[in-house]
């Protein structure tokens, strides 16, 4: 969270790369599958979505970031529903690759279906304050969300590729690198 990945995505985008944005994926799901709905109701109570069937977010997260049991019930349910949604979504693509973006990728166990990953990387407080200018939350709110994911250190293993995101290194020239190695293991 906060580390540049949209950021990113938008980078490759804008090279022709299709991205699937798995987190606005997952907001409209929540909203427009009647069976995952019904399940977050059943998981959340009523109070999971407004009056005008949209997703109560804040309610949402102001319970399942101190619980991460709950959390976790939540996310079995969602995943597995952005992961059929990501497959379809794959299926169309005609480009020589395409990107999934994704906050909890390696955590989600959608990583295992990847070529590659690409980690994008930021100091701490950087992306607290990226956080904090784009959402408005407060410190307690982010390091609520912090806490339940992954450090960067254990995502690290799992990431074929990195990008460092602290204002030190041209972002369009890490791509650009990315995406000739990608092309070139894809012997293009």
């Amino acid at each position: 969270m906060g580390s540049g990945k949209t950021t990113v995505a938008r980078l490759f985008a804008q090279l022709g790369v299709p991205i699937y944005d798995a987190d606005a994926r997952a907001k409209i799901l929540m909203v427009q599958e009647p069976e995952l709905k019904k399940s977050i109701v059943d998981l959340m109570g009523p109070s999971a979505y407004l009056s005008d069937g949209s997703l109560n977010r804040d309610a949402m997260a102001s319970i399942v970031f101190k619980d991460p049991s709950l959390l976790q019930k939540l996310n079995a349910l969602v995943h597995p529903v952005v992961a059929n949604d990501s497959l379809a979504w794959a299926e169309q693509q005609s480009a020589e690759y395409s990107i999934h973006e994704a906050a909890l990728l390696i955590q989600s166990g959608s990583a295992l279906g990847m070529r590659a990953v690409v980690l994008v990387q930021a100091p701490l407080l950087m992306r607290m304050d990226r956080v904090r200018l784009r959402n408005g939350w407060t410190d307690e709110q982010i390091l609520d969300r912090l806490r339940n994911q992954w450090p960067e250190e254990e995502l690290l293993p799992y990431c074929r590729y990195r990008i460092v995101n602290d204002g030190t290194q041209s972002l369009v020239v890490q791509v650009l690198e990315i995406h000739r190695a990608i092309l070139r293991d894809l012997g293009k």
